[in-house]
């Protein structure tokens, strides 16, 4: 039985005990009952008591108006009731309990339900909370890498116009140095020529003076070809030099890190092509001067009349 129900019944047997050792019903009051059973709720034993002291005034007050027997069988009924209704009472207390019970176990299935569905948002809280952290990072580093990014390609930019500025630059040294180098072929070329002209017309002047003399001089006038045709020879190979000078010079404009070893290059052909049109020149002066010395000799040697 439950502590409700027990309270209950344990508050009528004591009350009808306290009735029957010759306490009157008025007399009987919360704190005696409580004292007596030791349980419960006043409340409770309250109203328990009061439901009992109404029961008995009414029972009393049917007793003392009907005959006796009639009034024993009628409190007999009513004992049996009142024993009945006390069971059926204790059961639904009984059940309204289990019932109570159950509503209890699943509000507290509910409420640790609830808890958990809280701690899953809470850590789902917490994770958004770390996920807006990790995309507020990655956001400052996208935004770090586009900064970085853009400087690259500033400093790309400045890089290129650096670089075409000394490409355009190096192109207009290398046209520079190109038409220089035109020039001083075109002005070997228009020496030797006029040196080529004098030499064959001294040599032309010299075979007509010296007829009488032909077969005496054919040897010095062979050596004397001969010397311009090595004079030829070295000409076209300085020519030959000087286009390949050329073609190393066009080369170096297809990448620009050759382009300062190229025209070094090109300095040291320069200075080659000069050593040798120096050389070239002093070959002539000194062909020239034998072929002088020579015709001065066969002009001595030569007999008067051939003169």
């Amino acid at each position: 039985m439950s502590r409700i129900s027990d309270t209950r019944l344990r508050t009528r047997e004591t009350a009808s005990r306290l009735v029957a050792a010759g306490k009157r019903p008025h007399e009987l009051t919360v704190d005696l009952i409580y004292a007596e059973i030791r349980q419960g709720s006043r409340t409770t034993i309250n109203d328990e008591l009061k439901q009992w002291k109404d029961e008995k005034t009414r029972s009393d007050a049917l007793a003392s108006q009907l005959p006796p027997v009639v009034a024993d069988a009628m409190l007999g009924i009513w004992a049996v009731a009142v024993e009945h209704g006390e069971k059926v009472y204790d059961a639904r207390v009984a059940e309204l309990e289990q019932n109570t019970a159950q509503a209890e176990s699943r509000a507290a299935e509910v409420v640790e339900a609830l808890a958990a569905t809280e701690e899953t948002l809470r850590l789902r809280e917490v994770e958004l909370g770390a996920l807006g952290e990790q995309i507020a990072a990655l956001k400052q580093q996208l935004e770090g890498a586009n900064a970085r990014a853009e400087e690259a390609r500033t400093r790309a930019d400045a890089l290129e116009a650096q670089r075409d500025a000394e490409r355009e630059l190096a192109d207009t040294r290398l046209r520079e140095q190109r038409t220089e180098h035109e020039k001083a072929i075109a002005a070997l070329r228009v020496s030797l020529e006029a040196r080529d002209a004098t030499f064959q017309s001294e040599l032309d002047k010299a075979t007509q003076r010296m007829e009488g003399v032909q077969k005496h001089m054919m040897q010095q006038i062979s050596e004397a070809r001969e010397e311009r045709r090595r004079a030829d020879t070295l000409a076209a190979s300085l020519q030959q030099r000087n286009e390949t000078l050329l073609g190393e010079l066009g080369a170096a404009r297809v990448t620009q890190a050759s382009q300062d070893e190229a025209l070094r290059t090109a300095q040291r052909e320069n200075e080659i092509f000069a050593r040798e049109r120096e050389a070239l020149e002093n070959k002539l002066v000194a062909v020239r001067n034998r072929s002088r010395a020579k015709l001065k000799r066969v002009a001595v040697s030569a007999p008067r009349g051939a003169r």
